[in-house]
């Protein structure tokens, strides 16, 4: 069945919309406003597919960083870096590599912050391999017999050098990992442990010095064999940084062991302007389509909006006459769907009334590591979450990711009287920006402190409603102690367009989230998430 075409929202940009007859281009180069306006999906969030046989990037809104694209038989499915986000490594599910829906968090266990992972099946089995920034670092592999799990405990490679594996498999039928900085590992037939030393196979190809990039950072190998070749695509110039750094380079051998020569034609994809509407273009995928086409699956910033993450992107891939895959860029307008009529239901809903018996898949612990998910239990329509710490930065926030550009939340809390519950917009430890409620006090959060006592509206106890409000950077929050009440704007409001990787590190997004600090107990009920036109 096809997807029906809904109603139609622009996203907020940083510069004023256009409409479609105002869409004036540089040669070239796909201009930054929205030439045709995004779909609406579930509660209004963006989503790729307009319902005309066409799709408008990205196919996945929000942070979905390093996509790993994985084909079996009709089905696809893709997994992306969850940093310190735990549960992590969400799996999606498409059948067109448009439409997806998540499946399951592969990862439950604290590990350290998880870097760009590996998706791949070998012998009927599926694996994901991923680095972990942690004490030490390593590459961790985690398998399943089938792609929903149960998926096994992690287990430890002993590469405290290397981030970024990609899987492939030899001429000699010897499983292999390609790494970071052109280097190569050989893999045990089980693929759960090394079989053999460090090898420095490749040095990628290197752009102009003139470039505008942050660093050279060889990374990302994906590998393929197609037409009697090893095709491998990479990234270099820097993951962040100048708009027009990071880009994706393909190389080829006929044998997995090299010599390896650099594409005629690289970069394959690079942003080339920062009048681009996406940015920081790279780290690329490449897959068979449903018809049997190819596409290139990877990520990019919106630009103006480095704080919703990198997004997945994807765009048309073609294999030429001479030996190489071309990539055909054009996610700055509407393109033709891979196939049509093959859509699972797209998205996740981010509104939770809180009577699963678990966690739905959109929430995570932004940071904190081990113990974190003990603090929490659910059902029967509330959410309980115990305190800890003093504030969010030592008291790790429960949140979500998101994509849009103007949204609002609304929630019902209560919580005891040793407890400061905050509804916060949160990037890291070290920056958020929002608002704590205590027995006494409200407390206002910016630029990741904890800054000074506000008073509570009148009649305000221990039980409140809330609603944030983000609006193309500008976050207001609102409270009341009941529904028959009016809303009360909280007196300060936040520019949080600056809370992001290029300003603070980090590579993630700046999510919505609650915390709890101090003794006790915060119970959360009603959580309803709308995006605003």
């Amino acid at each position: 069945m096809s997807v029906p075409r809904r109603g139609l929202v622009l996203a907020g940009l940083s510069a004023p919309a256009l409409g479609v007859a105002d869409c004036a281009r540089e040669p070239g180069i796909p201009y930054l406003p929205p030439c045709e306006p995004w779909p609406q999906g579930i509660e209004g969030q963006r989503q790729a597919d307009r319902g005309d046989g066409r799709y408008l990037n990205p196919v996945l809104a929000g942070d979905r960083p390093d996509p790993t694209v994985l084909q079996v038989g009709d089905d696809y499915y893709c997994t992306h870096s969850s940093f310190d986000a735990l549960p992590g490594l969400l799996i999606w599910h498409s059948r067109d590599l448009v439409n997806w829906r998540p499946l399951v968090n592969a990862l439950t266990q604290a590990v350290g912050s998880v870097w760009a992972p590996e998706l791949i099946q070998h012998g009927g089995r599926f694996f994901i391999y991923l680095p972990v920034k942690a004490s030490p670092n390593d590459i961790l592999v985690i398998h399943a017999e089938r792609i929903e799990g149960p998926w096994s405990a992690p287990v430890a490679l002993g590469l405290p050098k290397h981030i970024d594996p990609g899987h492939a498999v030899g001429e000699d039928g010897k499983r292999y990992l390609f790494l970071s900085g052109g280097d190569r590992v050989r893999l045990s037939d089980d693929g759960l442990r090394l079989d053999g030393p460090v090898e420095h196979v490749y040095d990628g190809w290197r752009y102009p010095e003139d470039w505008d990039v942050e660093s050279y950072s060889q990374e990302g190998p994906k590998l393929l064999r197609h037409g009697g070749w090893f095709h491998m695509v990479l990234a270099v110039g820097g993951t962040a940084g100048p708009p027009t750094g990071h880009m994706v380079i393909a190389a080829r051998s006929r044998s997995i062991h090299g010599p390896w020569e650099q594409a005629p034609h690289n970069p394959l994809l690079r942003t080339r302007s920062p009048r681009e509407r996406w940015w920081s273009r790279g780290h690329g995928t490449l897959v068979r389509g449903p018809r049997g086409d190819w596409w290139l699956g990877y990520h990019g910033y919106e630009h103006g909006f480095h704080t919703l993450g990198r997004q997945m992107l994807l765009t048309p891939a073609r294999y030429g006459d001479d030996g190489w895959f071309h990539i055909e860029p054009g996610d700055g307008e509407p393109l033709p769907l891979p196939v049509r009529d093959r859509a699972v239901p797209h998205g996740l809903a981010l509104s939770d009334d809180f009577r699963a018996p678990q966690l739905r898949p959109q929430w995570a612990f932004l940071s904190g590591g081990a113990g974190q998910l003990a603090r929490v239990r659910v059902g029967d329509g509330v959410l309980r979450l115990q305190a800890r710490g003093s504030g969010p930065a030592d008291s790790p926030p429960l949140g979500f990711i998101q994509g849009d550009p103007a949204f609002e939340i609304e929630l019902d809390l209560d919580f005891d009287e040793g407890v400061q519950a905050g509804l916060l917009m949160f990037y890291s430890p070290r920056l958020y920006a929002g608002v704590g409620v205590n027995a006494q006090t409200m407390r206002l959060h910016r630029y990741g402190q904890d800054l000074r006592a506000v008073p509570k509206p009148a009649g305000m106890a221990r039980q409140l409603q809330w609603r944030l409000r983000c609006v193309r950077h500008v976050l207001t929050v609102f409270s009341r102690a009941d529904a028959t009440q009016r809303w009360t704007q909280f007196p300060v409001q936040w520019d949080v367009s600056g809370y992001h990787h290029n300003v603070a590190g980090g590579f993630m997004s700046l999510r919505p989230a609650l915390y709890a600090a101090g003794t006790g107990e915060a119970r959360l009920s009603r959580l309803s998430y709308r995006v605003l036109r």
